[in-house]
């Protein structure tokens, strides 16, 4: 499994609740440019509409050496999962507060494009804040520690 891309701000802002592996259907210059690691997952999500799951907003910059075949850079992309997590998750989204996102996109051994996305709960400001100063504190300790082992 190699890595493309990862959506490192959905750690900070969002509480993640449940993960879920789903494949993109992709035209073929979308996979080159995936491929060469041309892809952003910023201020992307998922959509559920009338019971297929699409992703949106996610930016794959067009393939250089295509000619007039090029895709559009932020269409919408429809994302392979099954009736029942569809369903599930089309269920959680209209409770209150919850939201679906991409964590990150990856190739497999197979060399297929799957994009790992997440059932997840916004982060309130004070959380974020809390999360930063237990981080701090750690890092703290950590270097307390370090020196204390080098003084020995």
């Amino acid at each position: 499994m190699k890595s493309i891309a990862l959506n490192r701000k959905a750690f900070h802002d969002y509480e993640v609740l449940e993960k879920f592996e789903a494949g993109i259907a992709l035209a073929g210059t979308e996979v080159k440019s995936i491929r060469a690691g041309r892809v952003s997952l910023k201020d992307s999500f998922v959509e559920i509409h009338n019971r297929e799951a699409f992703l949106l907003r996610c930016h794959i910059t067009p393939y250089l050496n295509a000619s007039f075949f090029n895709h559009e850079p932020e269409r919408k992309r429809k994302l392979l999962l099954n009736k029942q997590e569809i369903r599930r998750l089309d269920q959680k989204v209209k409770e209150r507060g919850f939201s679906i996102i991409p964590l990150q996109m990856y190739l497999t051994a197979k060399g297929l494009v799957k994009i790992e996305i997440a059932l997840v709960r916004g982060k309130r400001g004070y959380e974020k804040k809390q999360k930063l100063k237990e981080r701090d504190i750690k890092r703290e300790m950590d270097r307390d520690l370090q020196r204390y082992k080098s003084d020995k």
